[in-house]
């Protein structure tokens, strides 16, 4: 167990979809418990209208000061370390790393380092479009060689990832049918895996029911996370 003295205060911008702040504020509680230890979390909350419309503009400048406000007020209440839980804002992950007053647990970096870990070098990513089109924001370029998905694939996954960021839920067609495209492309492809980069496919995809090769973006963040702020 980490003793108090060693654990440091995390900072978390909720709001980018509430569904996705409750998963990763009920995983990291969770996680802490597990460990036999007390949380120490700070949340402030973003305008994810705001955060999204800059994020689609590609207006990279302004969406990282935008947020580097928000994670000047989680360092004055005391964090130490802080994360974007979400995809679309990391179009400024570059900027953002330069202006911020925290350190950051990068959501990209740590896929990244999962995907060399794993030796894993060709995938296709599931997720909200620009998350798809940039193939993770050129974060894999000369790392992975990224498959897109055929024009109307990429139409689908994007709807129905939209459909369940509003409902914070997601269908058994739904599931059903992100699934059965899973398998496709990685049959079709000849896949490595398939990248889950959207924090809402949580809603859709768990350890149990994930029955293809796959790296779940939010969870290894989540692990990547426990692992700097309250290690085994």
């Amino acid at each position: 167990m980490t003793p108090p003295s060693q654990r440091r205060a995390f900072g978390l911008v909720a709001g980018l979809g509430v569904g996705a702040g409750i998963f990763y504020y009920r995983s990291l509680v969770n996680a802490h418990l597990a460990r036999g230890v007390t949380p120490d979390l700070l949340m402030v909350h973003a305008d994810v209208r705001r955060v999204m419309s800059l994020a689609a503009a590609r207006e990279a400048r302004e969406l990282a000061e935008y947020l580097s406000g928000l994670l000047a007020r989680l360092a004055d209440g005391g964090a130490a370390l802080a994360t974007i839980p979400a995809f679309a804002p990391q179009v400024c992950a570059e900027e953002l790393a330069a202006m911020s007053p925290l350190p950051l647990i990068n959501i990209l970096d740590v896929i990244v380092d999962e995907m060399e870990r794993r030796r894993l070098q060709r995938v296709a990513i599931f997720g909200a479009r620009v998350t798809m089109e940039t193939g993770l924001f050129g974060r894999l370029n000369n790392r992975a060689e990224v498959v897109s998905p055929q024009a109307g694939e990429i139409d689908l996954i994007h709807e129905i990832y939209v459909r369940i960021v509003a409902k914070e839920q997601a269908s058994q067609e739904e599931y059903e049918t992100l699934r059965g495209l899973a398998h496709t492309l990685i049959e079709r492809e000849q896949l490595d895996a398939i990248l889950l980069a959207g924090t809402d496919l949580s809603f859709v995809f768990n350890p149990d029911n994930t029955d293809f090769p796959h790296v779940d973006g939010a969870r290894v963040h989540i692990d990547a996370i426990m692992g700097a702020i309250a290690p085994d």
